[in-house]
């Protein structure tokens, strides 16, 4: 198995792949970002393309589809070493359509030999260090059988259904979050300009309806207008633009994800898009009126 994309996400699930005793090979734009999965056990290669001739499978944890055709692509890239079947797994969150459309192109230029999964993930930074994560894979039943026991060791793996599942299961997982922290940001302006203890209040609805993974994740950040990055807020853009793509689609009505769609870009435009989705704050804030 190879892995491609050391960041934030990948560099705990390649470590914990390694630790559970596979035969893990990866590769990395930053020497530096390879190492904890390099003590873990894996294999360093310097280029894709050295990665792929030792692989039948490699993951990808690459922020969208132009990153993954320049791992693709070029005298150094992963088809150029490819040299017999290969599975490439996408745990990037793509749009469903570009997914199905990558498959196509790859086993076009590669007469088949190349097939995809699709594997995005949820639970964040967090849930990648922990190995809790929930892994939504679409594709080929016989391709899934190879890896998920692989990915299993990152977190719950669940087969959806066919090509491009997974990820109309993460672009829904993204409606949800977007949902929740923009909810999650309102309240916290409310309740401060309220004279109310953000924190207090956020701990006690914690039990109640209101209680959610997003809210024990990112509460604290509220209660502090801790904004550092972790999950960039402008990644949500594209994910909000492929739910609304697979919506129209399937011809659903999406009240609520146009809000979102709108509010995560106006928050990008405005200079927010690279600090933590909770920064939904200080945007609020600014619309506000700071006091």
């Amino acid at each position: 198995m190879g892995f491609v994309g050391l960041g934030v996400m990948g560099s705990p699930m390649a470590g914990h792949i390694a630790a559970a005793g596979y035969d893990l090979h990866v590769t990395a734009r930053r020497t530096a970002s390879a190492h904890p999965a390099v003590e873990a056990g894996a294999t360093w290669h310097p280029t894709a393309r050295e990665l792929a001739a030792r692989c039948d499978a490699v993951v990808v944890m690459v922020p969208d589809l132009p990153d993954i055709d320049a791992v693709l692509d070029g005298p150094d890239g992963l088809l150029a070493g490819v040299q017999g079947p290969l599975i490439l797994v996408v745990s990037s969150t793509v749009a469903p359509d570009g997914i199905r459309d990558l498959a196509d192109r790859l086993a076009r230029r590669t007469d088949g030999m190349v097939t995809v999964v699709d594997a995005p993930v949820s639970g964040g930074e967090e849930g990648a260090v922990a190995g809790t994560l929930a892994v939504m894979v679409g594709g080929a039943a016989a391709d899934v059988a190879v890896v998920s026991p692989i990915l299993s060791a990152t977190g719950r793996v669940v087969h959806l259904g066919p090509l491009g599942a997974g990820q109309v299961a993460k672009a829904c997982n993204q409606m949800i979050v977007a949902a929740s922290v923009l909810a999650l940001g309102e309240a916290s302006v409310v309740a401060e300009r309220a004279g109310l203890d953000v924190a207090a209040m956020f701990d006690l609805l914690a039990g109640g309806y209101a209680g959610s993974r997003v809210m024990e994740v990112k509460k604290h950040r509220f209660a502090t207008h801790d904004h550092s990055p972790s999950g960039a807020a402008r990644f949500m853009v594209k994910d909000l633009v492929a739910a609304t793509a697979e919506a129209r689609r399937t011809a659903t009505v999406t009240p609520q994800l146009d809000v979102l769609r709108a509010v995560f870009t106006d928050l990008t435009a405005r200079g927010y898009g690279d600090r933590d989705t909770a920064v939904v704050q200080a945007y609020l804030e600014d619309l506000s009126g700071q006091d």
